[in-house]
């Protein structure tokens, strides 16, 4: 049986799903890493950044020391901290190794897309007396949506691919499928566990770009969007329909 049928067969035995420490208590611990670290990250940059990008002021240093973060290897961290202390406080050291991965795009995605608004937008919004909480509420975060979007997709499909070093250190996720079947020597195993991770990522890009485009407070109303599709009038017609609605001249006798 070649490496396709095995990885198939593999898939399709009910028990790799249901039993203990199969597929689906797996997903379960995968999806849970990737939410959670995902959650604790947007809370914690996502606002500083906001408020950076607003003020103008040490974003440049925060960006360059999240990006720094991203020279050290999540592994070394996740084995530091399992070795430590915290390594008897369960999830608590993946948690902590996963979030300070997911910091860095987050932060300089909201950092940059927040100082790139149309600063003309953001000094007339000034100049009509909004107070600074306003204009970021109201005019600087629609227009760094996308851009804060971006970066949340980054954090998550990278939490999604990092998420599987927990099980080197014996915690859990799909991570342990690929683990356990580099143990038994079981190569459709570990691919199959691969696959699992690869689509989930897939999955969560996609669910993410959905919401992107539901929850944009920058989309247009259906008429703008027909409007816009149909493009201006042009001056020629304009003048013809004018000339259309205009009152036909009466004459009156001499």
């Amino acid at each position: 049986m070649g490496i396709i049928g095995g990885v198939w067969s593999w898939l399709t035995e009910a028990e790799h799903w249901t039993a203990d420490g199969g597929i689906l208590q797996r997903l379960g611990e995968h999806a849970y890493l990737t939410f959670a670290c995902l959650v604790i990250s947007c809370v914690l940059a996502v606002p500083i950044a906001l408020w950076l990008g607003h003020v103008g002021r040490g974003g440049a240093l925060a960006v360059n020391i999240s990006n720094a973060g991203r020279a050290v290897p999540t592994f070394a961290v996740l084995v530091l901290l399992s070795m430590s202390p915290l390594g008897k406080q369960g999830d608590l050291p993946t948690l902590i190794a996963l979030v300070l991965f997911a910091l860095p795009p987050l932060l300089t995605n909201t950092y940059t897309g927040v100082r790139e608004a149309d600063r003309e937008v953001v000094e007339a919004a000034r100049g009509m007396g909004m107070t600074g909480w306003q204009t970021v509420r109201q005019v600087e975060l629609p227009l760094a949506f996308p851009m804060i979007m971006t970066g949340v997709q980054t954090a998550a499909v990278q939490l999604v691919a990092t998420a599987t070093l927990a099980a080197l250190p014996g915690g859990g996720g799909l991570g342990r499928l690929i683990t356990a079947g580099f143990g038994n020597y079981d190569t459709p195993q570990v691919v199959s566990g691969a696959l699992l991770v690869a689509a989930m990522a897939l999955l969560l890009q996609g669910l993410l770009t959905a919401a992107e485009r539901a929850l944009s407070p920058m989309r247009r109303r259906p008429g703008a969007q027909r409007l816009s599709a149909a493009g201006p009038v042009p001056v020629s017609d304009q003048e013809h329909a004018s000339d259309h609605e205009r009152p036909a001249p009466t004459h009156t006798a001499p």
